[in-house]
């Protein structure tokens, strides 16, 4: 029985997710989800906006008793109605409107395309720290092993009278210093984990192996998908200023109503045989001569929040324009990183090896020997990390293209 549990498990403790699983985990959360509704309620209000120029039709009616009967007011009647309405010009508005509500739903789109980039760039980031983190505590353990090694190496010739005490405690001061760094390392690890599991609301265990695709052929004249949102917004608060000319124009309506009468008199000599139905049909005209201003007033007031939209835009766009050739000169610092971490990993592995025979054989003393033992780990780890700073150099430039980061993940 205890094996056939075993066997139903494994298969959950052996599942680990690539940076793609988690990217795609999430741009699926929670607040992805409440972005998508607010895009999804602005868009049926645009559906409502438009229904609501279309002709109406309405219908009613009424029943009636009159205290007092005179003639063409009966002691009972019944009024029946059907009426149509149509807005056959409200001065241009309504094209605003449609261009408001449409440029404020793409503003939307790209401001969801944003959200989207804006976690899986901060999940990219998450991603390689947690493996130059793995990797310092993979360098930090063997030095703890190396370490551990020499601590006995050093006691067994302490009991035997051939080494000094101060010799065996800098190595067992060396040992608890890297014990303490060990901790934190781990520290950052699961804080690291704790915050993918709060982005993607499921639990989380990283698998090595992922990367981001040659940037080479990548196009950077694509504006940011925020900045994209931006100028849409732009246009939005414009359509907004110029809805409010619309309050200089007359508006025009159509109207037809037909009603149908049903009386009934008490006294038949009150009856007048008026007709039982009635159809009026109208064209009206309703135009606002004088207001005070308060049409100015409105139309300053939208124009300005236009201007300020625009200042703003102008503002982020060249804000973005400098991020992007910053973050093309990290990329070339981050490859001119790897190439020196290459160069002081060689030199360090190669010095270590020399000093660790010559203090094994009593040539040195153990200073030397310690601080090419923490030189060898820390380049190793400091090549790794250079490595996985140079695959987020690379996602950096894809978010500043105004690219979708899932695309770029192999």
């Amino acid at each position: 029985m205890k094996k056939i549990y075993f066997t139903f498990l494994v298969p959950l403790f052996l599942y680990s997710q690539s940076l793609e699983d988690i990217v795609n985990l999430s741009i699926e959360n929670r607040l992805i989800e409440a972005s998508k509704q607010n895009l999804e309620a602005l868009k049926s209000d645009y559906k409502s906006v438009k229904s609501g120029y279309l002709p109406k039709f309405d219908v009613g009616a009424s029943y009636s008793i009159n205290e007092h009967e005179s003639p063409n007011v009966p002691k009972k009647g019944t009024n029946a109605y059907a009426s149509a309405n149509y807005v056959l010009y409200d001065g241009g508005k309504k094209y605003d409107i449609y261009d408001s509500y449409e440029s404020s739903i793409k503003s939307g789109e790209k401001s969801l395309d944003a959200l989207k980039n804006d976690i899986s760039l901060t999940v990219i980031n998450y991603y390689f720290s947690y493996q130059s983190l793995i990797a310092r505590k993979d360098a930090k353990l063997k030095e703890i092993e190396q370490l551990e090694a020499q601590k006995d190496r050093l006691s067994r010739f302490y009991n035997a009278g051939t080494t000094t005490e101060d010799e065996l405690q800098k190595i067992i001061s060396r040992l608890q210093n890297s014990i303490v760094e060990l901790q934190e390392v781990e520290l950052n690890i699961v804080t690291i984990l704790h915050n993918l599991e709060y982005i993607t609301g499921t639990q989380i265990n990283l698998e090595d192996g992922s990367s981001i695709k040659n940037i080479e052929d990548l196009k950077t004249n694509n504006q940011r998908f925020d900045i994209q949102a931006l100028e849409f917004d732009t246009q939005t608060k414009l359509s907004n200023a110029d809805a409010q000319k619309s309050g200089y124009l007359p508006t025009l309506t159509l109207d037809n109503t037909f009603n149908y009468y049903d009386r009934d008199y008490s006294n038949k000599n009150n009856d007048t045989n008026s007709p039982d139905h009635q159809n009026v049909a109208s064209a009206n005209l309703k135009w606002n001569i004088f207001s005070f201003g308060e049409t100015k007033y409105k139309h300053e007031s939208k124009h300005k929040e236009y201007l300020a939209s625009k200042s703003n835009f102008e503002y982020e766009k060249n804000k973005a324009e400098v991020d992007l050739q910053l973050a093309l000169r990290a990329y070339d610092i981050a490859q001119t990183k790897i190439k020196s971490s290459e160069a002081t990993l060689k030199a360090a592995q190669s010095a270590y090896d020399v000093i660790k025979s010559k203090y094994e054989n009593g040539l040195i003393d153990n200073v030397a020997f310690l601080e090419s033992l923490s030189e060898k780990y820390d380049a190793i780890s400091q090549h790794k990390r250079a490595l996985n700073d140079l695959e987020i150099s690379k996602a950096t430039i894809i978010y500043h293209s105004g690219e979708k980061l899932q695309e770029y993940i192999k």
